[in-house]
């Protein structure tokens, strides 16, 4: 059984608490909340879904009349307006608590710090960075889409050692092993929405759903990047039954029937700007963001991956690379286009973490682009 004796402690369980409502939470945070008093913990609680209790209330129910003069350990600043839910600063006051203590101040600079200047203002010790790295790696979804309007968007590539997608006759089953196939549902579950171009959709008729172990996976919101709109009618996207939403998105010269028989079998169709005989990646962005998608794992082919990465949309990358060599001039690239002139000016990663899952090497890292 674990021991919990620091502030530190205390605020690794409420980070470890706030996890739990992965996948749940968008558009809103994940957020834990820890109650301690005289040594003891008296109340725990995590935002369990969006709409639900926030955190801070849950643990306050949790503790009970407990909470007069305990410390809170919360992973963020406590809210303070209405909303779906009333603030939790309120009930932290009306519990008449001694001491907040913060992983990070709310990242919406409309209302970062107002929180904890009302709780201080009720005579509350307040204190905010206990572990803030942390807090703001676990919430960093959050935090993009909270800043900017945009999703948070990770490229997940399954490759060979010698960086192939596909083979010269586009066979790409499979590259990976059965645990990083896994991995990747567990992703699905965890985003708000999933992306893909029309040649993927016609080598793979993919489904790009969640599928668990236990099948309490949710499905997230299929996006197709389709500018000729040629997906078919009797694709696996557009026939199969889901909660979530298949969304095409396509330019003004779509044809206007086919766009009406998507629509008619349930899809969504996006009309925006083509530039090059390419989506403007920067306003489907926009549009993903206006429609509530905070988070977006994009599991494109060579030429989407190329746009992605070259135009600095990335913000996560999630590689496999299989111990296994392809070869062939012809073969697929993890990455096309026109390349760089020189390794100097190759896009870099900062803060990578390299392991093995199942067969597979598994690197996760963020793109340090020099813009």
């Amino acid at each position: 059984m674990e021991e919990y004796n620091t502030d530190y402690d205390y605020m690794k369980l409420a980070l470890k608490l706030a996890a739990k409502g992965r996948g749940r939470t968008s558009p809103n945070p994940m957020v834990g909340a820890v109650i301690v008093k005289d040594g003891e913990i008296v109340g725990k609680g995590y935002h369990h879904a969006a709409g639900k209790a926030h955190a801070e209330i849950n643990a306050l129910q949790d503790a009970g009349k407990k909470a007069a003069g305990a410390t809170v350990y919360v992973t963020l600043e406590p809210c303070f307006h209405y909303g779906k839910t009333s603030p939790c600063t309120e009930a932290l006051i009306k519990a008449e608590v001694d001491k907040v203590i913060v992983a990070m101040k709310d990242p919406n600079p409309k209302v970062s710090g107002r929180g904890l200047k009302e709780l201080a203002g009720a005579g509350i010790e307040v204190e905010s960075g206990l572990l803030k790295e942390e807090a703001k790696k676990l919430n960093e979804a959050f935090i993009k889409y909270i800043t900017t309007g945009h999703p948070f968007v990770i490229l997940k590539n399954a490759m060979t050692l010698d960086g192939k997608i596909a083979t010269k006759t586009g066979d790409s089953k499979w590259i990976s092993c059965k645990e990083s196939r896994q991995y990747v549902h567990q992703l699905r579950d965890e985003v708000d929405g999933i992306l893909v171009g029309i040649g993927t959709v016609l080598a793979d008729n993919p489904r790009l759903t969640t599928r668990l172990p236990n099948c309490k996976g949710e499905d997230p919101i299929r996006i197709v990047l389709d500018n000729k709109l040629k997906i078919p009618l009797d694709s696996n996207l557009v026939t199969q039954k889901s909660e979530a939403e298949t969304v095409v998105v396509t330019d003004r010269t779509a044809d206007k029937g086919k766009v009406a028989k998507l629509e008619k079998a349930g899809v969504r169709v996006l009309v925006l700007p083509v530039e090059k005989d390419k989506i403007d990646l920067k306003a489907l962005l926009t549009k993903l963001g206006e429609m509530g998608i905070m988070s977006l794992l994009v599991e494109g082919g060579s030429q989407i991956n190329t746009s992605f990465l070259f135009e600095e949309l990335v913000n996560k990358v999630i590689y496999f690379i299989a111990p296994k060599i392809v070869g062939g001039n012809k073969a697929v690239p993890v990455v096309g286009g026109q390349g760089v002139s020189k390794v100097v000016d190759g896009i870099e990663f900062e803060d990578y973490e390299l392991t093995t899952i199942g067969d597979d090497i598994l690197i996760v890292g963020y793109p340090a682009y020099k813009g």
